[in-house]
Order: structure tokens, then C-alpha cells, then sequence
């Protein structure tokens, strides 16, 4: 039993849920479900395809800052490990997978949106984006890879350089999402998506998706050990932990 996940398979689809608090902040074990979780969905041969969804109001907040800076040398750097694993393994997942963005958006969870082959996201006030340089994280190139996938570098560059985060319909204009529907449609909306991809051949639609996607897992897959050495060295920072410090007691004192 998953603490952080929650899967349920109907109609051949394997709807992986994001359950941790109210905003599915990623932390280490989260994380480490969210990889078994997937690879057992692309294990099955009775799931045909996933939809990645959050919870009312988030789809994830991103990495769990909190937690994160508590983490000793050994844990974070065991975390980076991860968080790259679970995007090759997401983003190179031969089968549909479907993110289903049900509210906020930003950093990590734009990232986890990013790895999938369409996004729907819930109208209203929320955010989406990769924000990572205002909090003082290096942006790996596999990310910039990843988000100038959707949108085109030049936008992508300005955007990550700016830690720009778009409203859902800003966001649908650049094509950061494909598609906007009323949170309480999202899951038919999503399904629908997962069925009109999943009546193709399997086997031909699936070796197409890698083929397409051939450059952009090989920048992730050979930029691995650097990304996170960059990210593990700017993140130990007095600079990076003076920045995030401040942000921790920002949300602190939200919560309190």
C-alpha cells in the first residue's frame, strides 16, 4: 500500500493520483512511490494508458522545500537521483500518459506535467511554471530540454530566465497546456484524451512516442550525473540556503 499514491486502474487506464497534504509537495519517499508506481503501470499489460492527476486545488506545488532543507548531504543527493529517474522514466513511457493538472502547478509539478504527452488543466486562479531560478536552483539543460519541447526555446529561455509562471490560460496560449476545463470535468476530459490514443496500435503508437521523443531522453539520460552535481552544489550554497530559508519562514508563518 502507497502512502503518497493512489492508483486505480478502470476501463484500462491507470488513474495515479498525487496524495501527500494539501499541495503533493515531492519529497524522497513520495518520489521513490511515484517511480514503483509507474513502472508498474507500464509493467501491466492490462493498463493501456495513465492519467497523472493531483487534488483539488494543486496538482503539485513542487519540490518540498521544508523537508528538502532538512535533508542531510547523502539524502539530498539520493533525492536528485530520483527526481531525474522519475522523469526519464515518465517521460519515456511507451504507453499514453495523460496529466491531469487539477490546480497549482508550479516548479516540480510543472516539470512531472511537462514529462507527459498532454496536458489538461483546471480553469481558475492558478498558476503554472517552472520558478526555480527565483528560489536559487539550477535549471539542468535536460529541464530546458524538456520545457522547450512544448513551447520552442526562445519562450522557454525567457521564461526559465525570468521564473515565469503563467495563469492556466496564458499557459494554454503558448502551449504549455493543450487543453482547459471546469476542475469538476477534468477526469472525463482526460479519460476521453487517454481512449481516442489508446484505440491505435499499441505497439506502433508507442515505438513512434520514443521515436519522437529520441533527442530529448538522450539529453536527459547523458546529462544526468552533471544536472545533479550542479544542482547539489549550488544548493549547499550560503546564498541558496539564505534564499530559501526566508521562503521556509515565509510559509511558515502562512500556515501558522
Amino acid at each position: 500500500m502507497r502512502e503518497f499514491i493512489k492508483t486505480q486502474i478502470t476501463d484500462h487506464i491507470a488513474y495515479i493520483g498525487l496524495d501527500r497534504g494539501k499541495s503533493n509537495a515531492l519529497h524522497l519517499e513520495m518520489l521513490k512511490e511515484l517511480q514503483e508506481e509507474l513502472r508498474a503501470a507500464n509493467d501491466n499489460p492490462a493498463i493501456e494508458a495513465i492519467i497523472l492527476h493531483g487534488k483539488e486545488g494543486f496538482f503539485s506545488s513542487g519540490l518540498d522545500l521544508i523537508t528538502l532543507y532538512g535533508y542531510e548531504e547523502p539524502t539530498m543527493q539520493e533525492f536528485w537521483e530520483i527526481f531525474m529517474s522519475v522523469i526519464y522514466t515518465l517521460a519515456s513511457l511507451p504507453k499514453p500518459v495523460i496529466a491531469s493538472i487539477t490546480g497549482h502547478s508550479p516548479a516540480g509539478g510543472c516539470v512531472l506535467a511537462l514529462c507527459c504527452d498532454y496536458r489538461i488543466m483546471a480553469e481558475g486562479d492558478y498558476v503554472i511554471g517552472l520558478n526555480e531560478v527565483p528560489v536559487g536552483i539550477v535549471v539542468p539543460s535536460s529541464i530546458f530540454a524538456l520545457y522547450s519541447f512544448w513551447i520552442g526555446q526562445p519562450t522557454a529561455y525567457r521564461n526559465l530566465l525570468e521564473g515565469k509562471l503563467l495563469s492556466p490560460s496564458a499557459a494554454l496560449e503558448i502551449g504549455l497546456v493543450d487543453e482547459l476545463v471546469p476542475a469538476d470535468r477534468i477526469q472525463t476530459a482526460a479519460s476521453r484524451k487517454a481512449k481516442s490514443w489508446t484505440q491505435f496500435d499499441r505497439a506502433a503508437w508507442g515505438a513512434t512516442k520514443v521515436n519522437l521523443r529520441q533527442t530529448l531522453l538522450q539529453n536527459i539520460q547523458e546529462n544526468k550525473t552533471e544536472a545533479i552535481q550542479q544542482v547539489l552544489a549550488q544548493w549547499w550554497r550560503p546564498t541558496t540556503r539564505q534564499i530559501l530559508k526566508t521562503i521556509i519562514d515565509n510559509l511558515t508563518k502562512k500556515k501558522g
